[in-house]
């Protein structure tokens, strides 16, 4: 058997205001031809399919293209399992999830009220394979707060919610296991040791969701995590791995290559990873020195790209008081590449900087829930009130936070 993993299309992502959907359809394209072209039979996307809660309809329509497109009759692909991301909303992936199941397409946005509706236990040419798809969690959905929790007390709380969850969806993985069984555990969350980028939003307040490789049950022979961006395994643990996004997302991305990863599924259920790069639909460059070196580094670019898609560059300028009109003339009359941003050096002085530091070192010590409880005194709230408010505000918050 061979699964494919991947994670975090964000399809309708704009970078720096301009349009990704031309690489992140030719991204598509060629997941469909590597479905093919190796026989691929389970087809894994650890959440935020889109970018956003609600996605253009272009974006909307290049994901349903995709899933009509591999789940045709001679498509190789026999089951498709898609999971809720932080960026998604549940209700644009559930709306047509039983629709989709009718195509062998199993989505879940959120975590559902029964934890055996997260696992799936199916059969592929003889071979069983058993997945914990595992949504995103929010907040909301696995936990709630006490009057006489701490704000402290509330991080650990959640983290043994998440451990908790995926013990309980690893205990119904159990019962469906047989011998020569490999099962798969989805998530989209932040593990401890992750490298991010400047693209990835944070989950949850503080580190309230950071859960280690060896929080995760022994049962999962692999764990397929979205969320970060780049491709990395965790703890040293070669069975828990983020896929990462198959394109750039943000120039702090240039550092690393992007990748899918194939998984060979042997007759006694041992379970080999493959990483497959993904080709550079689009590429993004970042020039970094003065004008002049600007100018003419971008002059060179120009006359060597060729490729299909016109390549995206950010300009990083080491001037203090750069001359920008003569960057900006060769800019607009480039064919080739698009200037995207120009960054200039900061600029501040040690008075104001030590100024803004003794102002802000009050609020800086302060973590959000404390505010609210000070507020929460300061109004004098009443003991009553105080666990809905508090339900409330820790909703309100983690909800600011995903969007």
């Amino acid at each position: 058997m061979k699964i494919i993993h991947t994670a975090d299309w964000h399809l309708g992502h704009k970078l720096h205001d301009n349009s990704q959907l031309e690489e992140q359809s030719l991204f598509l394209d060629w997941l469909k031809k590597t479905i093919y072209e190796q026989a691929v039979d389970v087809l894994m996307v650890s959440g935020d399919i889109f970018d956003t809660s609600n996605p253009p309809i272009e974006a909307q329509n290049a994901y349903y293209d995709f899933l009509v497109d591999i789940t045709k009759g001679d498509s190789p692909c026999k089951k498709i399992i898609i999971t809720g991301g932080n960026h998604d909303s549940p209700g644009v992936l559930n709306a047509p999830a039983q629709f989709l199941k009718r195509f062998k397409v199993e989505v879940i946005g959120k975590a559902t009220e029964d934890i055996e509706k997260e696992v799936l236990s199916f059969e592929i040419n003889g071979q069983k394979l058993v997945v914990a798809a595992v949504p995103y969690l929010r907040d909301k959905d696995i936990r709630r707060h006490t009057l006489s929790e701490r704000f402290e007390d509330i991080g650990g709380r959640y983290k043994q919610a998440l451990i908790r969850h995926y013990k309980a969806v690893a205990e119904v993985c159990e019962k469906h296991k047989t011998p020569n069984t490999p099962i798969i555990a989805m998530g989209h969350l932040f593990a401890v040791g992750g490298k991010t980028t400047d693209s990835e939003q944070t989950i949850y307040v503080g580190n309230l969701g950071d859960i280690g490789a060896e929080d995760f049950p022994e049962v999962f022979d692999y764990i397929a995590l979205g969320h970060l961006h780049r491709p990395q395994t965790i703890g040293g643990n070669e069975k828990v791995r983020y896929s990462g996004s198959p394109y750039k997302l943000s120039f702090s991305e240039l550092g690393h290559k992007n990748s899918i990863e194939l998984l060979h599924v042997s007759e006694s259920g041992s379970i080999q990873r493959e990483n497959i790069i993904c080709p550079a639909f689009r590429k993004l460059i970042r020039i970094q020195g003065n004008t002049e070196t600007c100018i003419q580094e971008l002059e060179r670019l120009n006359t060597e790209n060729v490729d299909a898609l016109s390549t995206w560059v950010e300009i990083v300028l080491e001037e203090v008081k750069p001359n920008l009109l003569p960057l900006r003339r060769v800019a607009s009359k480039l064919e080739h590449l698009d200037v995207l941003k120009i960054s200039l050096p900061k600029r501040e002085s040690t008075e104001s900087l030590r100024a803004l530091a003794e102002q802000a070192v009050q609020i800086t010590d302060l973590k959000p829930a404390e505010v609210f409880d000070k507020l929460c005194t300061d109004f004098k709230i009443s003991n009553s009130d105080r666990q809905k408010v508090n339900d409330l505000f820790y909703e309100a918050l983690n909800l600011a936070n995903e969007q």
